[in-house]
């Protein structure tokens, strides 16, 4: 479908919160399936620091992509390598046909900071295409539908909490389970009020430690020592231990919602102890020193930490992790916020 057209009647922008999150890996249906009986859950909180896309007008039976730390790519309409570092997204794109557009993406984020920034890019995108046609769509089947793109094309297990926060925005809790006619996702919210849901940003810590991440690697081993069994006792105390630590935030008992993140944060140590850098190794050990909980964004390996606590242990811990990142090239305390908006269709 040439959509150069439709575009040059005006262009389509979107955009979507990227996330942080605790109890990962649970929303692949390797884990999700076989602990269905102990109900697995996974939560995460979307943040503001937001992916734009921008659908442009562009050469008939072309297809170009720009994204901001990546080489712009272009190529024949239906003829791009989904294996191509914007893979994902020429997939997105090839869904609906799609050519004579041009897909521009900037993020808000660090590249390859662990928050979930592929994924949030191709739900706006979807969301994009489906403002072009003039289509109705629902946050949910934008975060199903990105899920099941980027799972046919990555060669490897996906799970769907990045595209769920990206679609809705928020703090959230997210029961992964069968349905009846194909997987589903129930949603939680950690508060109703938004006075509540910005009380919390005096009780979190964002930090990015300058060295990208590559996720397939580390979710590789957990997926496949689960499929071996020998971490399946591991997972099931992950399972608990995310419930808890959706409890803990709720009532705001802070000083528990660190213990269970850092009990966690353990648990994945032992596991796979790549899963923290040096440079959060440090900022670990920092936050339990102060009693803080930590952990990091994603499969980890590199990209963000985050951490919880009381908001007067939190101020001295961003001192502390100030001096620790500050010798590191990149490294940041990132400026961001709780988002509780999910898609945003933008007017020009």
């Amino acid at each position: 479908m040439n959509f150069q057209p439709r575009l040059e009647q005006g262009q389509v922008v979107t955009s979507v919160p990227c996330r942080i999150d605790f109890g990962g890996t649970l929303d692949l249906s390797t884990f999700y399936l076989p602990l269905s009986h102990l109900g697995p859950a996974g939560l995460n909180l979307a943040l503001d620091m937001r992916t734009r896309v921008i659908l442009s007008p562009h050469t008939r039976g072309r297809v170009k992509v720009s994204s901001r730390g990546f080489d712009p790519a272009e190529f024949d309409g239906g003829q791009a390598p989904f294996n191509h570092p914007m893979g994902l997204i020429f997939a997105c794109a090839q869904y609906f046909n799609a050519h004579g557009i041009h897909i521009s993406i900037e993020s808000a984020s660090p590249p390859r900071s662990a928050l979930g920034g592929s994924s949030s890019a191709s739900v706006a995108v979807l969301a994009g295409f489906f403002q072009a046609l003039e289509k109705e769509s629902h946050p949910e089947q934008l975060a199903w539908l990105s899920h099941y793109i980027e799972s046919s094309v990555a060669g490897v297990v996906c799970g769907v909490q990045d595209q769920a926060a990206a679609a809705f925005g928020g703090a959230n809790l997210w029961k992964w389970k069968m349905g009846l006619t194909g997987p589903r996702f129930e949603r939680v919210p950690l508060f109703e009020s938004s006075r509540e849901l910005d009380h919390l940003n005096d009780h979190i810590l964002v930090a990015y430690c300058g060295i990208p991440h590559v996720s397939k690697n580390i979710n590789k081993q957990w997926v496949d020592s689960f499929i071996r069994g020998e971490t399946r006792k591991d997972f099931q105390k992950i399972v608990g231990i995310t419930k808890k630590f959706f409890m803990a935030l709720k009532e705001k008992e802070w000083d528990l919602a660190g213990d269970l993140m850092n009990e966690e944060t353990r648990l994945r140590l032992g596991m796979t102890p790549e899963v923290l850098d040096n440079t959060g190794k440090n900022l670990f050990e920092s936050a339990q020193e102060l009693n803080c909980g930590v952990r990091f964004a994603g499969a980890g390996g590199g990209g963000c930490i985050w951490a919880v606590g009381r908001a007067g242990k939190l101020a001295a811990l961003a001192g502390s992790w100030k001096k620790i990142l500050e010798p590191v090239q990149n490294a940041q305390i990132l400026d961001t916020r709780i988002d509780p908006r999910g898609i945003m269709i933008h007017q020009l």
